[in-house]
């Protein structure tokens, strides 16, 4: 194994249980509820299958100002995300790659801008060779366009990389890709259903990085 590349969101850091608590709750003040079910198609990639900030005017015809109400949700996430921390286990598996040689990219499927308010806000900027974005790619997850951008930019074969994931979108488009893949899930994700050919691992912080390479060796 010569790579490994993570996805961000969820798996990194858990924005995505602050994103659902938020939405959820806001869309309880009128009358909706918002199953995980149907949240969940925007989990590890963009609003086209589901826009939360859209979808009570689209298929609920509540009056809204949908500008307004996209504020005031970003506003309670932000307050949210002030506690969380980075996830366990992940800080040491960035220390044990970097001082294994191994190189370490990051593929998500959010913008990097907001990518990067995260990555300097936990310090971990050095850490990470390439960033494979929104910004970058024509295709996000599911599509396997952001793990195939990664292996080039780092220069490796699918077979010689492990992802990092947490969501079901995330998971396809790596294995998709042809790479090893871990789901580390998250809150949110450990209530939805995968498809398979990945290897799931419920509490990283348990595993250092020769355990999670040999899960790969045949």
């Amino acid at each position: 194994m010569k790579a490994l590349i993570f996805d961000f969101d969820g798996t990194i850091i858990d924005t995505e249980t602050a994103w659902y608590t938020v939405f959820k709750d806001a869309y309880a003040c009128y009358g909706v509820e918002l199953s995980l079910e149907t949240y969940a198609k925007c989990l590890g990639t963009n609003l086209q299958a589901f826009n939360p900030y859209t979808y009570l005017v689209t298929h609920h015809q509540v009056e809204l100002d949908v500008e307004g109400f996209r504020t005031s949700i970003q506003q309670k996430h932000a307050e949210l995300m002030e506690v969380e921390v980075i996830r366990p286990g992940i800080l040491n598996l960035l220390q044990q790659a970097k001082e294994a040689g191994l190189q370490i990219g990051l593929a998500s499927s959010s913008s990097r801008q907001w990518i990067d308010q995260y990555v300097d806000k936990l310090g971990l900027r050095a850490f990470f060779d390439c960033y494979c974005t929104a910004d970058t790619v024509t295709n996000v997850k599911p599509h396997p366009e952001l793990y195939l951008q990664a292996l080039e930019q780092l220069g490796v074969c699918a077979n010689e990389a492990v992802a990092i994931e947490d969501s079901p979108n995330g998971a396809r488009a790596a294995v998709a890709a042809g790479l090893h893949t871990v789901v580390i899930p998250n809150t949110i994700t450990k209530q939805l259903p995968f498809a398979t050919g990945h290897y799931t691992i419920d509490a990283l912080e348990q595993y250092d990085i020769q355990d999670l390479l040999a899960c790969f060796v045949k």
